[in-house]
């Protein structure tokens, strides 16, 4: 079994910074993939970014350039470094390790 704690979530204003992270205890196998998604009020659950256990990314269209996914394999860690931040990145953010979820970190973009 996985567990997954997220943190970093907060308030801030428009065009602001934030950095979540997110640590996974338990039977890890070594093959993952760690992510982060959103989930905003009234929305369906979009992935974010995810990183493969050999650094490999992916970002959704809508946060390229302005958000970076990174990982530290010996803490089995990941980061979620937000700049630019805009209202409509409001959400409740969670991470996942292959099939496990965390219990999420709300994110509010005030404009």
């Amino acid at each position: 079994q996985v567990r997954l704690v997220e943190s970093g979530g907060g308030l801030v204003q428009t065009g602001g910074s934030l950095r979540l992270s997110c640590v996974a205890s338990g039977t890890i196998f070594r093959d993952n993939v760690m992510a982060w998604h959103r989930q905003a009020p009234g929305k369906q659950r979009e992935l974010v970014a995810a990183i493969t256990i050999r650094g490999s990314t992916n970002y959704a269209d809508s946060v390229k350039g302005r958000f970076t996914i990174s990982r530290d394999n010996a803490k089995n860690t990941i980061y979620l470094q937000m700049n630019s931040l805009k209202p409509e990145d409001t959400a409740v953010y969670y991470c996942s390790i292959n099939a496990d979820w965390g219990q999420g970190t709300q994110v509010t973009v005030s404009s």
